[in-house]
């Protein structure tokens, strides 16, 4: 039976209901008409009316949001559309761009190789990497490093969007660099320079792209629907990312020096990642595509102990190691007090990431995260299309956190 629920000069949700908690509705012509389709379990009522809220007062245009626990989804919600006119209906597997919530995955692939003895946070990065250590980056270490620690936020020469589908190249560029800063005195969040620390180290140690890392070492063993790289026989699945509407563009007055070159050198548009040669590169901090249902699977399954269909990757031991503060400090680029993981906000004072101190995630530009809580032993996750002005806090996010963990 349909529950409809119509709001003045606003979007209408359309919800069926049918039998074990799932919902499901189909295409309308309206525009103006979005429908929510998915399953919640006993008690997570209030998460899908948060999720179609977002849509009717958020600005929602296409999303999805799940919560993975013990080997199964207690949410698993999706609707909307996946491009801005409109035209295609968001599906459950629907790949959108999520931006700096790939950093979690990226890291996640470097708790890899520490669980399988080839790495530790506490490597100098020399030791896998040895061109990396001029300028006196010698004595940084790998965990430092991810940490955001190595004063590469940007480089001092110019560089452009182009630059950042060329590994390689980056990576000795970032190799031949001389930091901003003092390595390992500061973070200073490093956006898109992340992608070239954690790719190669993934490719000194293993031989190969971390895309392919990711895809041979935890997708496919663990049934895991998220690409570093995405192949062109999955075009069909992708959102169109939409920007922030009314975005305010930074107040240089405002910006410390390390910001002013950080955020300038290069500053892909919101839009970049709608064409094919962003999609294609593997850009380990910004150009990870995949459903919410698949991040929370993925970082449930770690919270849960690391194990999933017969396979371990993460154990509990190699968690409290990524989970680890590397350090806490006001970040020069973010401007903002936060504390460090190896590679992953960690959740200090339950300010992101529900109440749990415990819990490590990460967010994207324009909204979505995904998070890893091993107390309540869940992995929670929110992706969409259309952008926020936000780094992490997105409100149609922390709306679903709240609901969420009402309902836990």
């Amino acid at each position: 039976m349909a529950s409809r629920v119509s709001f003045a000069k606003s979007a209408t949700v359309r919800i069926r209901s049918c039998p074990s908690n799932k919902i499901r509705g189909s295409d309308m012509a309206d525009s103006a008409m979005v429908d929510i389709e998915g399953e919640v379990a006993p008690g997570f009522e209030a998460v899908r009316d948060a999720f179609a809220s977002n849509f009717i007062k958020g600005g929602d245009v296409g999303a999805s949001f799940a919560i993975w626990k013990d080997g199964e989804y207690l949410v698993d919600l999706w609707g909307g559309h996946t491009d801005a006119a409109r035209s295609k209906a968001w599906q459950r597997d629907t790949l959108p761009n999520v931006w700096s919530t790939t950093k979690a995955v990226a890291a996640l692939c470097l708790a890899r190789l520490v669980e399988r003895g080839e790495l530790s946070y506490d490597d100098p990065i020399i030791k896998h990497w040895p061109e990396f250590g001029a300028h006196g980056k010698d004595r940084l270490t790998v965990g430092q490093a991810i940490s955001h620690q190595a004063g590469l936020s940007t480089l001092r020469e110019p560089l452009t969007e182009e630059n950042l589908y060329d590994h390689d190249d980056m990576a000795a560029r970032m190799a031949a660099a001389e930091p901003l800063w003092e390595p390992g005195t500061r973070s200073g969040y490093h956006a898109l320079t992340y992608a070239f620390i954690t790719g190669e180290l993934v490719k000194r140690i293993t031989g190969k792209t971390i895309g392919r890392f990711f895809r041979d070492e935890i997708a496919a063993p663990w049934e895991i629907d998220f690409y570093i790289g995405l192949p062109e026989s999955e075009e069909g699945r992708i959102a169109e990312m939409i920007a922030a509407p009314n975005a305010q563009p930074l107040d240089a007055a405002n910006l410390n020096e390390v910001q002013k070159l950080t955020f300038a050198n290069p500053s892909p548009s919101a839009t970049a990642p709608n064409s094919r040669a962003w999609r294609k590169a593997e850009i380990s901090s910004a150009n990870g595509r995949g459903s919410a249902s698949a991040l929370a699977k993925l970082f449930g399954a770690v919270a849960a102990g690391g194990a999933l269909n017969g396979t371990s990757l993460v154990s509990r031991e190699t968690l409290a190691k990524l989970s680890a503060e590397q350090i806490s400090n006001e970040d020069l680029v973010l401007g903002l007090q936060g504390s460090w993981g190896a590679g992953v906000l960690r959740n200090v004072g339950g300010l992101l990431y529900g109440p749990n101190e415990a819990t490590i995630g990460h967010s994207g530009w324009g909204g979505s995260f995904v998070l890893c809580d091993p107390v309540a032993g869940v992995g929670i996750s929110y992706v969409m299309n259309q952008m926020g002005p936000d780094l992490a806090g997105d409100p149609r996010a922390m709306g679903l956190l709240a609901a969420a963990y009402e309902a836990l």
